[in-house]
């Protein structure tokens, strides 16, 4: 089975599925935690989905895309779930500068670019998505260094947004809907033909 190329094809579509829907459920909590929109839920609150689902769940998804070649999306998920896994393990570290934090962040932001570049040609909704997640984290990165609350907030309505749309994309391959503007290519890795 491990060479049959029907095989393979659906297991990539599958581990995409399964990397834009862990993506997206990591995001809306993240982004949702920032805001401070819901009483006793904060950005702390979602330590554990950042853990599992975002670390090792895009971990494992991003394995598998390279596995069947996708080495876009592979990228994508195993470098995103290392952040999510850092982020999980660091973030009740109190020892952690305000600098140091912010830092990380941006750091992380220029694999969100890279990724929101990178999804250029594969259709607006992942390009969308990334270049959401990239304002998200630059947003985050200068929230840090200026200790500012703000900033924070807006970044995670951003990041929650982001989500949503990761979750429509991966949703949209099970359900058949669209995931193109009429006239434009579907996204690579979420297409409504998945």
């Amino acid at each position: 089975m491990d060479n049959d190329v029907a095989a393979g094809t659906s297991t990539t579509a599958s581990a995409s599925t399964l990397g834009h829907l862990a993506l997206g459920l990591t995001l809306l909590a993240f982004g949702i935690g920032h805001t401070g929109a819901l009483d006793g839920i904060s950005a702390a609150s979602a330590v554990t989905v950042a853990l599992f689902v975002g670390g090792i769940t895009l971990f494992v998804a991003g394995l598998l895309e390279f596995r069947g070649r996708n080495a876009f999306d592979g990228t994508a998920f195993v470098g995103l779930g290392a952040f999510w896994f850092t982020w999980g393990t660091a973030s009740g570290d109190t020892s952690v500068s305000a600098e140091a934090a912010g830092l990380f962040l941006l750091l992380w932001a220029l694999l969100a670019l890279s990724l929101t570049l990178g999804a250029a040609g594969g259709g607006l909704l992942p390009q969308v998505m990334y270049g959401l997640l990239f304002v998200s984290l630059l947003l985050l990165g200068i929230a840090r260094f200026a200790e500012a609350g703000t900033p924070a907030k807006v970044a995670g309505w951003v990041a929650a947004l982001a989500g949503l749309l990761a979750w429509y994309g991966a949703t949209a391959v099970w359900a058949k809907w669209p995931t193109a503007l009429p006239g434009r290519a579907s996204g690579r890795g979420v297409t409504a033909t998945g």
